[in-house]
C-alpha cells in the first residue's frame, strides 16, 4: 500500500468514516477519471493530480458528505446530480420508488412530487414507466434548478413539469392546477430539536427546510395530509417517507383528513419507511 493511501486512509479513520477504503478510492476515480474498481491502493498520482486529491480528501476531513464533494450520487438505477441546496439521497427512499412502481398502471397517468429536492424520486419513477408525466414542486428555486438539470441529463424534460411553490401556501391547490393518480413526498420530518445531534454530514451539508419538520416532526404531513385529498383522483394514492417510529401518527393525521390506509412498508432495517394512503373511490 503506498505511503499516502495509508495516510489517507489514517485521516478518516481518525474521524470516524466507516469505509475509507472505499471513500478514498472514490475521490481517486474522480481525480483520475476513471471507475472506482480500477483504483488500487499502490496508484501513483501526479503533483497536480495529488493537489487536487489532497484538495477533495480535506473537505471530506470536514465531514462534507462524499456525494456532495463529488457533486453526484446513485439512487434506484441512475445517477443524479446533487449540490448543497438537495437533501442528499438515500437508499431508503428508494422504497417510495418501488412502491410507486407496483401500484402506477403502464397506462398514461400522472404523479406530483411535493418537495422534489434533486428529483430523484419522481425521476427514478418516469424512467421505469415511459408513459408517465409528472409535476414536481419545491419552495427553493435552487433545488428546481438542480433537479431540472438532472431531468435533461435524463431526458425527461419533456415528461415533468417544475412549478416553485410552498406547500404551506393556502392558494398551494390552485397554483398546481390539477388532479393525480399518485402523489409521492419525502417531507422534512426531523424535530427541530433534534438537529443539532444529526451527523455534521446531514446538519452542516443538506438544506435545514429539508430536515425541519417542526417542534414535533410532523408539521409538513399535516399539511399533506389536508391538501392531498383535493389533488388526488379518486382512487389515487398518497406516498409519504416516514422517519424512524412516525408511521402510525402519520397514517392517523392521513386517516384524520378523509384518506384510507392502504400499507405500510418497512425499510431493510426493518424500520416502517414507507406510509401508503389513498383517496376513496366515489
Amino acid at each position: 500500500m503506498s505511503y499516502f493511501f495509508n495516510q489517507a486512509m489514517q485521516k478518516l479513520i481518525s474521524i470516524g468514516i466507516e469505509n475509507p477504503r472505499l471513500e478514498i478510492r472514490l475521490l481517486l476515480a474522480a481525480v483520475l477519471r476513471c471507475s472506482p474498481s480500477s483504483i488500487f491502493s499502490d496508484v501513483v498520482l501526479t503533483s497536480e493530480q495529488k493537489k487536487l486529491f489532497d484538495s477533495l480528501l480535506a473537505q471530506r476531513l470536514q465531514r462534507k458528505p462524499i456525494d456532495k464533494i463529488l457533486k453526484h450520487r446513485e439512487f434506484y438505477k441512475a445517477d443524479f446530480m446533487v449540490d448543497e441546496n438537495v437533501l442528499s439521497p438515500r437508499a431508503d427512499t428508494e422504497i417510495l420508488v418501488e412502491e410507486a412502481l407496483r401500484l402506477l398502471p403502464n397506462g398514461n397517468v400522472n404523479i406530483l412530487d411535493l418537495g422534489t429536492g434533486s428529483g430523484c424520486i419522481i425521476e427514478s419513477v418516469l424512467l421505469e414507466k415511459d408513459k408517465i408525466s409528472g409535476v414536481a414542486v419545491d419552495i427553493s428555486e435552487r433545488s428546481l434548478i438542480v433537479a431540472q438539470k438532472n431531468a435533461d441529463a435524463l431526458n425527461l424534460n419533456s415528461r415533468l413539469n417544475f412549478i416553485r411553490a410552498d406547500w404551506f401556501d393556502d392558494k398551494i391547490v390552485k397554483i398546481i392546477g390539477q388532479e393525480f393518480d399518485m402523489i409521492i413526498s419525502n417531507p422534512p420530518y426531523i424535530p427541530t430539536g433534534d438537529i443539532a445531534k444529526l451527523m455534521p454530514e446531514v446538519k452542516n451539508y443538506d438544506p435545514l427546510a429539508a430536515l425541519d419538520g417542526g417542534n414535533d416532526g410532523y408539521d409538513s404531513y399535516k399539511r399533506i395530509a389536508k391538501i392531498a385529498p383535493h389533488l388526488l383522483k379518486y382512487g389515487g394514492h398518497l406516498l409519504l417517507e416516514a422517519g424512524c417510529g412516525q408511521a402510525q401518527k402519520i397514517v392517523d393525521i392521513c386517516t384524520a383528513c378523509g384518506l384510507i390506509h392502504h400499507k405500510t412498508v418497512a425499510d431493510l432495517n426493518g424500520i416502517a419507511r414507507c406510509v401508503i394512503m389513498q383517496k376513496p373511490s366515489h
